[in-house]
């Protein structure tokens, strides 16, 4: 997408929001893709909204970040390129072999971080499928990113970064760039499983932790009010393996 002697392309990652201002922001800043995966939302709707707001020069890609595993025992699992829908809740291993199945490249994002993440033995076991781990993201604290570097370091990962935005504002403070033309979701995939050459962008000043704050408290929101609604007030989550619309492909698989 850029032009110039060694052909590049901008990448955020990891993007929860989806908007008029965040296709705005991104483009005023230089993105050419940012990669969106929402919580809790169906594989066709986030296609359908992505396709809605990719433009000439800025390439939206859906993507779903899954939950694997229990409620009270998730681990969250990036998966770019599916091609059919997968649900939260059902185990790691489940999961990973239908990303295989579907041939999607798959992303460690926010390495170790609280209980909700791959640790080393799931990277460890699963290094056949994982793509590229996460070293930053503007969310975690030092000691977070820190371990997430070390691991993508020992374990011969290939790392990404994103800005993981849950508001607009924050879209593209971390992005990576790869060193490859890229024009459509099968380029992105294929050069992320082919590990291609990168670099990691972000602001580690007073404005990331400006960022990380009001993230945070978003993070807060999610988990205490949206939470409840999602759970007591709106039904069953459409993302919820047990849902109509997965005709009862993961029902013997289901841990929720």
């Amino acid at each position: 997408m850029s032009d110039g002697i060694a052909a590049e392309t901008r990448v955020d990652c990891h993007v929860k929001v989806l908007n008029d201002a965040v296709v705005e922001r991104a483009r005023a800043i230089g993105l050419d893709i940012i990669i969106y995966a929402p919580h809790f939302t169906r594989l066709p709707e986030i296609r359908r909204e992505a396709a809605s707001y990719s433009t000439d020069d800025l390439l939206v890609v859906p993507a779903r970040e899954v939950f694997t595993g229990s409620w009270r025992n998730r681990k969250h699992v990036l998966a770019v390129g599916l091609e059919e829908p997968v649900p939260d809740f059902i185990p790691l291993e489940a999961a990973m072999d239908e990303f295989e199945r579907q041939g999607a490249a798959v992303l460690a994002p926010h390495p170790e971080f609280a209980t909700v993440s791959l640790d080393e033995g799931d990277l460890r076991q699963y290094m056949n499928v994982i793509d590229a781990i996460e070293i930053f993201n503007p969310k975690h604290f030092p000691s977070h990113n820190r371990r997430a570097r070390e691991l993508a370091a020992e374990l011969a990962y290939p790392p990404f970064t994103s800005s993981y935005a849950h508001l607009p504002r924050s879209v593209g403070v971390a992005h990576t760039v790869l060193e490859r033309a890229i024009e459509t979701e099968g380029d992105l995939v294929t050069a992320l499983e082919d590990g291609i050459a990168r670099r990691i962008v972000y602001n580690n000043g007073a404005s990331r932790w400006r960022t990380t704050a009001c993230e945070l408290a978003h993070l807060c929101y999610e988990n205490t009010w949206e939470k409840v609604d999602r759970l007591f007030l709106s039904g069953t989550e459409p993302t919820h393996p047990d849902h109509i619309a997965y005709d009862g492909r993961f029902d013997d698989v289901s841990v929720y």
